[in-house]
């Protein structure tokens, strides 16, 4: 969901060149060939996180890897079993409480198998100001969808149908999991969205709205990347063909504590 919601509002950056040089505290102007410099080399694995409200969990957890032939987004169960040198046995999601970025980020490269120096992390907060300010997302929502955690300021109410979802009603549909299917069905309705808001970011409507997007991401995102690194990438990512898969394995239990295991639990981090 994060090279949707935060890379694709680099489209058309070029087009906005002076809004970028303001929000990166930049006073030169960009020739062509300069801004082809800072918008180069694109970078080739970036690890997506989506927080709570908090910031403290992590609910989304990717990988985008760029290849010849493509974008391929590689979802990370949040209850994946992790063993770590320094937080010991967890599900990966909590590594981000424990250690930071850091942290998250060498548990993901284990369980993908790719270093990740570059990091993007969204506050899914943020999908409310971010649906509002696109129109919201048209969704097909297959069934009645109900949960409330007051501790985590989520209420979720939806009846099934075809309907455009915005602001609250959007993040309870990419964080609902209180079903038979949990994490799994979670995150396939989060590359149902995927596919929705890139086909959405594509039109002149949003494009006309890109200041406003721009500005939404620049005060809700932390990364690594400077704003012309994120819209290089964009731009890559708005040209190829983006596919989207989760990591393979098994729900479990050790220790009494259920996990999805996708690598040997006696292998250490």
């Amino acid at each position: 969901m994060g090279i949707a919601l935060v890379g694709g509002l680099g489209f058309g950056a070029i087009a906005v060149e002076p809004l970028l040089l303001r929000l990166s505290g930049s006073s030169t102007s960009l020739g062509a060939h300069q801004l082809q410099q800072v918008l180069a080399p694109v970078p080739q694995e970036v690890l997506l996180l989506g927080t709570d409200a908090e910031g403290l969990r992590t609910d989304v957890i990717a990988s985008l890897h760029l290849t010849g032939e493509g974008a391929h987004l590689t979802q990370i169960p949040r209850d994946t079993f992790i063993r770590s040198s320094q937080h010991g046995e967890q599900k990966v999601n909590a590594l981000y409480a424990f250690g930071g970025i850091k942290a998250i980020s060498a548990g993901a490269e284990e369980l993908i198998g790719r270093p990740m120096p570059h990091y993007i992390v969204l506050n899914l907060e943020t999908l409310r100001e971010l649906g509002d300010a696109l129109g919201g997302l048209e969704m097909t929502v297959a069934k009645q969808m109900r949960y409330s955690d007051r501790s985590q300021n989520l209420e979720i109410d939806l009846l099934p149908g075809h309907q455009r979802l915005r602001g609250r009603a959007l993040e309870g549909y990419l964080r609902f999991r209180n079903d038979g299917e949990g994490d799994l069905g979670r995150m396939r309705r989060q590359r149902q969205a995927v596919d929705a808001l890139m086909g959405q970011l594509a039109t002149a409507e949003a494009m006309a709205k890109l200041p406003q997007l721009l500005r939404i991401a620049n005060d809700n995102i932390k990364t690594n990347l400077n704003l012309f690194q994120l819209a290089g990438l964009a731009k890559v990512v708005a040209g190829q063909q983006l596919s989207a898969s989760s990591l393979p394995g098994y729900l479990g239990y050790r220790n009494g504590i259920s996990y999805w295991f996708v690598t040997n639990p006696e292998r250490s981090l």
